[in-house]
């Protein structure tokens, strides 16, 4: 599992997560905290189609809140409801680095 993941990252040049279950938050939170240690500099979006992410994104602003994690580490999860508006603001937090 983790060798594909690994080649995964190597080729790709975003990740966006849709939604899912257990395998996808755990490959989600993998190249999230890949992104906060430095490993990479690729955009992680997630389509929260239907509202599917608030509940995860309200626990993540809440770790923020608490302290356990960094305020700029929050700014690496892009989230929009659609894949045209999502792959848009992965572009512009792209350019913004």
């Amino acid at each position: 599992m983790h060798q594909r993941k690994a080649e995964m990252a190597k080729h790709s040049d975003a990740f966006i997560a849709l939604p899912g279950g257990y395998g996808t938050l755990e490959e989600l939170l993998e190249v999230i905290t890949w992104a906060q240690l430095g490993i990479h500099d690729k955009p992680v979006g997630l389509l929260n189609v239907d509202g599917y992410y608030n509940t995860f994104l309200t626990f993540i602003d809440k770790a923020v809140e608490e302290g356990f994690i960094s305020p700029k580490a929050r700014h690496i999860i892009v989230s929009a409801p659609t894949a045209k508006d999502l792959v848009k603001k992965m572009e512009e937090a792209k350019r913004k680095e």
